[in-house]
């Protein structure tokens, strides 16, 4: 008699559980994005909120810690530090980047051909090593020059990161109404990529 095939351990389900591993992470990924939103709306604290989904994600992810508000609002207030807040202050200085790069795109100053898709790559490149900044576990924590070797080191996963940047930018500019889920899948993609490169994630 041919034995079944057994299922792979993230399509597995406990009895009585109607999800599988699979679509629970799902859910807490929209959770921790929901959560990151609100907790950047005062700008400055947009480090630590991020930071916090990627500490909440992989300990789901590590240890299967249940994903929830407490546990996202500890590893916040553990990440709120001046060092943090301080670097907070870059993002109004990544809109602007923006706001100049838009308004050479649709401008006709010299130059504008050449500094416009430089721009472009210069913000994706800081997108990039932000999140691998914020995807940092103790004790390199919020640690941009780690953040910066990081992305150098491991170009390929600096290139997904890229990646989901960019669909997030579009998704946020086609369909505006998922913009406050878009946190928990780029801090997602950011964690992973970091496990992925320090072996985290890979079995024995």
């Amino acid at each position: 008699m041919t034995q079944a095939p057994a299922l792979p351990p993230s399509d597995r389900r406990e009895p009585g559980e109607v999800f599988s591993a699979g679509f629970t992470l799902f859910a807490d990924v929209l959770l921790v994005g929901v959560v990151t939103s609100v907790a950047c709306l005062p700008v400055v604290t947009a480090p630590a909120a991020f930071a916090a989904a990627s500490a909440t994600l992989r300990r789901a992810v590590e240890d299967g810690t249940p994903v929830g508000a407490g546990g996202y609002l500890g590893h916040l207030r553990a990440h709120l530090t001046p060092r943090s807040l301080a670097g907070g202050l870059a993002v109004p200085l990544l809109v602007v980047a923006l706001l100049v790069d838009s308004a050479l795109i649709r401008g006709s100053l010299p130059g504008a051909g050449l500094m416009a898709p430089a721009l472009v790559l210069l913000t994706l490149g800081l997108a990039v090593v932000a999140l691998r900044t914020t995807a940092l576990p103790a004790p390199h924590r919020l640690s941009p020059r780690e953040g910066l070797l990081r992305s150098v080191a491991g170009p390929r996963g600096s290139l997904l990161l890229a990646a989901a940047v960019v669909l997030a930018a579009l998704l946020a500019w086609s369909i505006p109404v998922l913009i406050p889920l878009l946190p928990g899948p780029l801090a997602f993609a950011a964690t992973v990529v970091d496990m992925r490169g320090t072996g985290e994630g890979r079995a024995d």
